[in-house]
């Protein structure tokens, strides 16, 4: 019998060229849940605080006007004696949403701190934005009536200790945030690629320490090429670290002011030697000298003086920083008056914050600090009264 052939057949994916078809092109998106928001902030000022306090009794409130944010009204409720009998010893806060709502609820975090209207321009902490972790989880406000807030938001004896109560008055900010509505969109599609392995550290570089170099050539006098006189002691340095930190120094040793023989001793007037050896020590090392805690005070007022004289910015608001923590009711007039002299406006502003409490500036007049301040300074006196005219009678 005839054989038959048979043919065996294989199905490959390879096309009429051998090669692999092309798969299609991936695609690919991405989307992001989105929350649109309205915020803003109310500050309400509570004046005659201790009038509030005696006369509404704990669960009693007082309200501030409607406020808008976010397209809705809102109203604070301040309890002076707490909302409750548990939390008598604080003062309460609430937010209310002021209108009537029957279609929805209105979706809000909110959150109360004290609001401090004294500080300066600089300060713009009290008037930034809060972030979300300042404030409390997202709220339902309906047409209950009912507040959202804080039961214990300040002990009363904690608040009049504080600065925030000046004049009898504080003022607390409340930031809002509503949520108008929740909606996808399209967001860009984010690759994520192979982070890039961080590369093995073989060599450790130490801190800088110039500083001590620096200070090692003034004790040695290597290279010192000036020597100057204060309070009866002698002093050997060198003119170019000198003239590099201070444009006064720069100007009497190589401008025209300088001395035309340099073997002379330079002798500087009104200045005791200790704190001619504590500037040079700042000279050289940007930092300041360790002194005796009982020398600090009058140490910090006479660098700054020097640091003024040689005009040296660094050295003068480092004696002012700490010169603020040493103001209290028997230092303050003296500290003022230096910060007057020597244009430091922000120790003048740290005296002028330490007077505007009327416990402190009832102890400074009842002393003599403020009549010598008057013959010595008067503009300034002036300036203290147009500040704290109603605290001054």
């Amino acid at each position: 019998m005839g054989q038959c052939a048979m043919s065996h057949t294989r199905s490959t994916t390879a096309g009429a060229s051998g090669k692999p078809p092309i798969a299609p092109p991936l695609t690919s998106s991405a989307s992001a849940i989105v929350a649109d928001t309205a915020s803003g902030y109310h500050l309400f000022k509570i004046s005659d605080y201790s009038r509030t306090k005696d006369i509404f009794p704990t669960g009693s409130a007082l309200k501030s006007r409607a406020f808008t944010i976010g397209g809705h009204q809102w109203r604070i409720h301040y309890y002076p004696n707490g909302n409750t009998e548990e939390c008598g010893e604080y003062i309460s806060l609430f937010l209310h949403l002021d209108e009537i709502v029957t279609d929805k609820n209105v979706y809000a975090q909110h959150g109360f701190r004290l609001f401090d209207e004294f500080a300066g321009d600089d300060d713009d902490d009290e008037l930034r934005p809060s972030s979300i972790a300042d404030l409390e989880q997202v709220s339902t406000f309906g047409g209950n009536n009912i507040g959202l807030g804080r039961l214990r938001f300040i002990k009363r004896e904690e608040l009049e200790k504080s600065n925030y109560l000046k004049n009898d008055s504080f003022t607390v900010r409340c930031d809002v945030v509503v949520t108008k509505r929740i909606r996808s969109e399209e967001t860009p599609l984010v690759v994520r690629t192979s982070p890039k392995p961080k590369a093995a550290r073989f060599v450790t570089v130490p801190p800088s320490d110039l500083h001590r170099h620096l200070q090692d050539l003034l004790h040695a006098e290597k290279g010192a090429d000036v020597v100057f006189e204060a309070g009866g002691e002698t002093f050997t340095t060198h003119r170019c670290v000198l003239a590099a930190r201070s444009p006064v120094f720069s100007a009497e040793l190589f401008g025209s002011m300088k001395e035309s023989d340099t073997t002379v001793v330079i002798r500087i007037d009104d200045m005791v030697a200790q704190v001619f050896k504590a500037l040079l020590f700042f000279v050289y090392t940007d930092s300041l000298p360790e002194t005796k805690k009982e020398d600090e005070y009058a140490m910090c007022q006479h660098l700054l003086v020097a640091a003024d004289r040689y005009n040296m910015e660094r050295l003068k608001l480092m004696c002012e920083d700490r010169l603020c923590s040493y103001i209290g009711v028997g230092t303050v007039t003296t500290i003022l008056e230096l910060a007057e002299q020597h244009n430091c406006d922000g120790l003048k502003k740290a005296c002028f914050d330490f007077l505007s409490s009327q416990k402190n500036l009832k102890a400074v007049t009842a002393g003599e600090g403020l009549e010598h301040l008057g013959r010595n300074c008067p503009s300034l006196v002036n300036e203290l009264i147009a500040t704290l005219g109603n605290l001054i009678q």
